[in-house]
């Protein structure tokens, strides 16, 4: 029989290894999943981050150069300098998606979902390292590709807020999303069909390359219950210092759409639905 005396106030041998206990946040292992997911993505940044800025550069020319003389000005606003906020927010967008969804489905796929679920990171933890990693991703994307498109748009700063607003809460945003695909998904061709089938569409259905007034009725009012197109409107106000939409209602909107997400992203984690079975 095992001494009584000889037990810890787990219930196990005093002699053994005991597990490590954390009080609060565990800010090791919360540091090391961000940065394993920033080193994933910088790894390969030629297809992460360069490729994104090539696409958008490609749009540039085919929407700005190509239809330069065909394009009246939007309100007072070239179409170059309208276009090009909503061509970086829909980078930002698209990457920050991209890399949790794709790092959760392939961890599940190749069975290393063991690196993050064995250490005692908690649902909480697990939400934020893998938002915080795709949200900079979203905002390296961001800031290059800004950089580059500067030749086609002089984009100015209006509205410095409404610029570090939204494109800080849209890759947190979209991170989020990400986590609950990436968690969805069972195969890359289910992650696609979400990629092409709900993010696309909602970005392009934004006002990126319009202003959604020029749309009839009802596709207005439609407009205005796509959360996108307050990141996108919102975003580009920052530039252009004119908004389609009210800027107060597109930040009350996107903080609560990013805590509900996170409520969520926290619940599934905690649950550890299509994770853990």
């Amino acid at each position: 029989m095992t001494d009584l005396s000889s037990m810890n106030e787990l219930g196990r041998p005093a002699g053994l290894p005991q597990p490590r206990r954390f009080h609060g946040v565990n800010w090791v292992g919360l540091r090391t999943l961000y940065f394993r997911e920033v080193r994933r993505f910088w790894k390969v940044g030629g297809q992460t981050v360069a490729a994104p800025v090539v696409t958008t550069l490609l749009y540039m020319l085919v929407f700005v150069v190509a239809l330069k003389d065909a394009r009246p000005p939007l309100h007072g606003t070239s179409f170059a300098e309208f276009v090009a906020p909503g061509l970086i927010m829909m980078a930002i967008l698209n990457n920050a998606f991209a890399n949790a969804a794709s790092s959760l489905t392939q961890a599940k796929i190749m069975g290393t979902a063991t690196d993050f679920l064995t250490p005692p990171l908690s649902p909480l933890e697990l939400t934020i390292g893998f938002s915080l990693g795709a949200a900079t991703r979203g905002i390296v994307v961001g800031v290059v590709t800004a950089v580059c498109v500067l030749p086609f748009a002089r984009l100015g700063v209006a509205n410095l807020f409404a610029i570090l607003w939204f494109g800080i809460v849209a890759s947190l945003l979209m991170g989020m999303i990400g986590v609950l695909a990436g968690l969805w998904s069972e195969k890359f061709d289910h992650l696609s069909a979400v990629q092409n089938f709900v993010v696309m569409p909602m970005t392009f259905l934004s006002g990126t390359f319009y202003p959604i007034d020029r749309l009839p009725e009802p596709f207005v009012t439609i407009s205005h219950f796509n959360p996108f197109f307050y990141l996108i409107d919102g975003f580009r106000a920052g530039f252009i210092g004119r908004a389609d939409g009210s800027l107060p209602i597109g930040v009350a909107v996107s903080a609560l759409l990013t805590v509900a997400l996170a409520v969520a992203c926290w619940l599934v984690f905690k649950s550890g639905w299509r994770l853990k079975s």
